[in-house]
């Protein structure tokens, strides 16, 4: 399984960014794919989900409206799409991956594979 990061960067307060996560090694659809965040010297935290195959999503109650996951384009890519970044939204995202797409969760114990991480960073 491989997962890799991309689209992180330095963006003002209101500015938009967009991740993307590839995935490689195994059977897309079996899998739900997670973005989660760490800021520093604070806990990882789970971002949104998604389950391509069965066509749900899940979101942090706190970034519901802010940001959006979804999958297409490219073959096995997510996106997680940022708009109206705070300061606080300052932290190496990374997304994972869980075997069982019946379920999402935003629980980072539940999700086996990780990719290295992007930074994301809002100046205020």
């Amino acid at each position: 399984v491989q997962l890799v990061e991309s689209g992180g960067g330095l963006v003002q307060t209101g500015g938009s960014l967009r991740l993307s996560c590839a995935a490689s090694g195994f059977t897309f659809d079996d899998y739900a794919i997670g973005w989660f965040r760490q800021a520093p010297g604070k806990e990882r935290e789970g971002v949104s989900c998604i389950s391509t195959a069965y066509g749900t999503a899940y979101y942090a109650d706190s970034l519901k409206g802010r940001f959006t996951i979804s999958s297409g384009n490219a073959k096995n890519t997510v996106y997680l799409q940022m708009n109206s970044l705070k300061p606080e939204d300052t932290a190496v995202y990374y997304c994972a991956a869980k075997y069982g797409s019946r379920w999402c969760t935003l629980l980072g114990g539940d999700f086996g594979d990780w990719g290295q991480g992007t930074q994301v960073t809002v100046a205020s």
